[in-house]
């Protein structure tokens, strides 16, 4: 695949590292839109599917920091929860510590769908790892170790 243009100001002074930073960010971004075609099998929209999987997976929370985590503002997200919560995916329930406060919370149907999306991409990104030889897979399983070892440490701004 041809290498992507670094965007400017940083394109004249890469090093090494900047160029496999430039690599990663695209091979990354093409693999998750890849598997991402398998997210439209239960009929529910990528933002809701997103929203939905914050909910699930960050457990109870309020509408704002739902927006706040998806990047969007919060009538927007109000609209996708309201969606959500029509399906029966999403429950509003009153938090316990503050009356005038709502908590989100995954539906049980909810949770099975986004359990059914996720292994369809995880079935999906296995086929695809299946066509690699023993040699990328044991590459691959050392990179991705030190990918999930960046997740827990702070790196300067």
């Amino acid at each position: 695949m041809p290498r992507r243009p670094l965007p400017d100001p940083i394109g004249d002074d890469a090093d090494a590292t900047v160029e496999l930073a430039n690599r990663l960010n695209s091979a990354a971004i093409h693999l998750l839109r890849r598997i991402a075609q398998e997210d439209g099998a239960d009929g529910v929209t990528g933002a809701r599917l997103s929203a939905l999987s914050v909910v699930v997976y960050g457990g109870h929370q309020s509408l704002g920091s739902v927006a706040r985590r998806e990047r969007v503002s919060t009538p927007t997200m109000s609209r996708i929860i309201d969606a959500l919560v029509r399906d029966g995916l999403v429950d509003r329930v009153a938090d316990a510590d503050d009356r005038r406060s709502v908590r989100l919370s995954a539906t049980p149907e909810g949770r099975r769908l986004m359990e059914r999306g996720r292994a369809r991409r995880i079935e999906r990104l296995a086929r695809e790892l299946d066509t690699l030889d023993t040699d990328e897979l044991e590459a691959l399983d050392r990179a991705v170790a030190a990918l999930e070892e960046l997740e827990h440490r702070e790196v300067p701004r």
